[in-house]
């Protein structure tokens, strides 16, 4: 392998020789106000991406309720079912590529980062295979679990409608990364915001207009997220911006197979972990006394929890993107710098909004629910919300640090541990030993949530970031 190497002033210069030889010389000089500033650049449009494509799923829904109680409920199975065993995975097994590709841009490698997203469409699309024949099964599967006959075959129909949709997220994850690895927001921007102002008129007319009823729903879902994919997928092969790291279809694409899924699963059980914890909190909330009121309380505040992470998140890509760039580049210092300053923001972004929601507990409630019962619950875990605020934006970026540097089978056992050892089991002692029902699912699963914190925290702060970016760099060499 040819020697990759990179050298500016005041700069780290690491040599990979081909005898696999590491060579260091100096390190980048940087700025914390000057990151502060590229964080904020990128995150305030990514922020704004994230909302959007987060709220397709939400129109759909809400245009699906004023059909009935039925519809709602079918369409509300459907989506959580899909999220879970579809959505979470595809996401998860595509944040292989914050590591792959935004190190190998970092290294300048710019060939390889086309054919790193074309080997993540493949593999993400043989990925969504079983899943769409796990949907086409799901009414089976939802009597089997003990599911309503009426709503289980009703939501069904929903998921085998989604399933055109489903193939889409193989090419628009790949696609979101590789714009978001070369800190191109512009494109992801127009066309989610584009996509959206589409998805509502669209939705309206499949669900009020057509015969398809609330199954418009799902196929409105599916149509914006392959026009997504195509305005993205159009971008990135006609777009001048995109000439260097485009790269034309070839047999190298399935090269990158192996390397592709040796970061992908454990990205994918990192992801899905926890997400499924909080799933299954919802779960165990349904076996407590009044059941009702207890599930519409926690997916109350898990809502809120989803709507406002939107910033976190952005904040996550942006300091995992600037991470595997630098150390791609093997500037080890601007890694770190990255590190502390995106810590930074995320500490005053959800300080920020978790003091807003704790000033405005009386209130919010009202957002989601009229009953005053729901309201006055909802007032009551507002202080435990407002704290799970702060440790789902610490964690996010935590999370986006460990996609930077490649640490997700770190992640994953961390995840395990932290919610299946600890948070989990704790929730359910609090909640059906000492009868603090609701209350005690929520401090219970937010313990967990604080060990996952503090082991990501803890890690992060005792890492090399010299010998991070030797092995970046290697990496990149060896590939």
């Amino acid at each position: 392998m040819s020697e990759a190497e990179s050298s500016t002033k005041n700069s780290l210069l690491l040599r990979v020789d081909r005898d696999d030889k590491v060579t260091c010389i100096d390190i980048q000089d940087g700025s914390f106000t000057e990151e502060l500033k590229r964080l904020i650049y990128f995150a305030a449009p990514m922020a704004a991406v994230v909302i959007a494509q987060f709220t397709l799923q939400i129109i759909s829904m809400v245009m699906v309720g004023h059909l009935g109680n039925l519809a709602l409920a079918s369409a509300s199975l459907a989506s959580s079912f899909c999220n879970v065993t579809g959505y979470s995975f595809i996401i998860g097994l595509s944040c292989a590529l914050d590591t792959l590709s935004g190190q190998a841009y970092g290294a300048k490698l710019y060939r390889k980062l086309g054919l790193q997203t074309y080997t993540a469409m493949f593999c993400l699309t043989l990925v969504c295979i079983p899943i769409s024949i796990i949907w086409f099964n799901m009414e089976k599967l939802l009597v089997f679990l003990g599911q309503d006959q009426d709503i289980a075959h009703e939501a069904g129909r929903y998921a085998a409608w989604l399933i055109p949709g489903l193939f889409s997220y193989a090419v628009t994850q790949p696609l979101t990364r590789y714009f978001q690895n070369q800190s191109m927001i512009k494109p992801l921007l127009v066309t989610s915001c584009l996509v959206f102002c589409l998805h509502v008129p669209l939705c309206w007319l499949l669900v009020y207009k057509s015969r398809l009823g609330f199954l418009g729903g799902a196929v409105a879902m599916g149509l914006s997220s392959w026009l997504s994919a195509i305005l993205l997928g159009s971008i990135m092969c006609f777009s001048s911006a995109c000439s260097e790291t485009r790269a034309p279809l070839s047999m190298e694409t399935f090269n990158g197979v192996g390397e592709f899924f040796r970061y992908a699963l454990p990205s994918a059980a990192m992801v899905c972990l926890e997400w499924w914890s909080f799933e299954l909190i919802i779960l165990l909330s349904g076996l407590l006394p009044n059941p009702e009121l207890e599930t519409s309380v926690l997916s109350i505040c898990l809502q809120t929890i989803s709507t406002v992470s939107a910033i976190p998140i952005a904040i996550a890509a942006a300091a995992s993107t600037r991470i595997s760039n630098e150390l791609g580049a093997g500037n080890s210092r601007a890694a770190h710098i990255v590190v502390y300053t995106s810590m930074f923001l995320a500490v005053v972004e959800s300080l920020v909004v978790s003091m807003s929601l704790l000033v405005g507990s009386h209130v919010f409630g009202y957002i989601f629910s009229s009953d005053e019962r729901t309201v006055d619950y909802v007032a009551k875990m507002a202080p435990f919300v407002s704290l799970s605020i702060i440790l789902d934006g610490l964690q996010a970026v935590l999370a986006g640090i460990a996609r930077g540097c490649g640490w997700q089978h770190i992640g994953a056992y961390i995840n395990l541990g932290a919610f299946y050892l600890c948070g989990i089991p704790f929730a359910a002692t609090l909640a059906f030993w000492f009868n603090l029902k609701g209350v005690g699912l929520w401090i219970g699963i937010q313990a967990g949530a604080l060990l996952q914190n503090f082991l990501l925290g803890l890690f992060t702060g005792f890492t090399n970031w010299q010998n991070q970016a030797f092995e970046a760099r290697k990496r990149m060499a060896l590939a």
